[in-house]
């Protein structure tokens, strides 16, 4: 029946959630016994008291416009990070003398601690801009990374082959190389989306821009407001699911059902 393969896809996964929030209603217990009281809310809380901030935060205008807010910023940093990511991997294949240039600062830039671009980008662009600047910086690595070896691992007798049948430039782009790169532009993106979700968010739990969820998660551990900060993150995290899950979904549709 047609119903049967996804409750059976269902059920098959329930066991690791089922055994997560059981540990966690275990643990949240223990600690309420140990602080004698309720006052593991400020510690622990219950999987119940979390979900009844996340649906009271749900039902809220509020809510919406913080998410979307987030989202927007997000992708924003994300699109530009790869565009510009693609780009400097194509030109220090290309170019030695531009490899040789441009290569270090990537790496540095690989390297260095988020928290310090963020107070530097904090400190020259308005706090609005700083996680979207951010989330671009952290990307431009992963693509650069990522697409360079993917170009250099390209079969060197299919670009003679499309030399000798003097393919233009975009007819060996689409035949050749996208072919051969799809596997590392999947990953090189699936990576880049977890990645710039987080350093976002992470930016804006730094500068607060208005409205974000790391406004949001600031206030909360500010106000002590312990189940209403776990909600957030469990947005924030969901959020990030999400916007991977829909990163692969485009490129399959777009590669003609690519595999992972």
């Amino acid at each position: 029946m047609g119903w049967a393969e996804p409750l059976k896809k269902s059920l098959s996964a329930l066991p690791a959630p089922a055994f997560w929030l059981g540990t966690w209603q275990v643990c949240a217990f223990l600690v309420d016994r140990r602080v004698d009281g309720r006052g593991n809310e400020l510690l622990l809380p219950y999987p119940i008291s979390v979900w009844n901030a996340l649906v009271a935060l749900v039902g809220t205008e509020e809510f919406w416009r913080t998410v979307l807010a987030s989202l927007g910023r997000i992708a924003l940093g994300l699109g530009t990070g790869i565009v510009l990511g693609a780009l400097l991997a194509s030109l220090t294949c290309a170019s030695p003398w531009a490899d040789r240039i441009l290569s270090p600062a990537i790496r540095v830039v690989r390297a260095a601690p988020v928290a310090s671009f963020i107070l530097l980008i904090l400190l020259w662009t308005g706090r609005d801009a700083v996680p979207a600047a951010i989330s671009a910086l952290m990307v431009v690595p992963v693509v650069w990374d990522s697409l360079s070896r993917g170009i250099q691992a390209v079969d060197e007798k299919l670009l003679e082959l499309a030399r000798c049948y003097r393919f233009s430039w975009r007819k060996t782009v689409v035949l050749i190389y996208l072919p051969s790169l799809r596997p590392h532009i999947l990953s090189a993106l699936t990576t880049a989306g977890g990645l710039a979700w987080k350093s976002g968010v992470a930016a804006e739990v730094l500068c607060l821009p208005e409205p974000s969820l790391g406004q949001q998660i600031y206030y909360t551990k500010y106000y002590l407001d312990i189940p209403e900060l776990f909600a957030w993150t469990a947005v924030t995290v969901a959020l990030s699911l999400v916007l991977e899950r829909l990163l692969r979904a485009c490129l399959a549709r777009w590669g003609r059902g690519w595999r992972t």
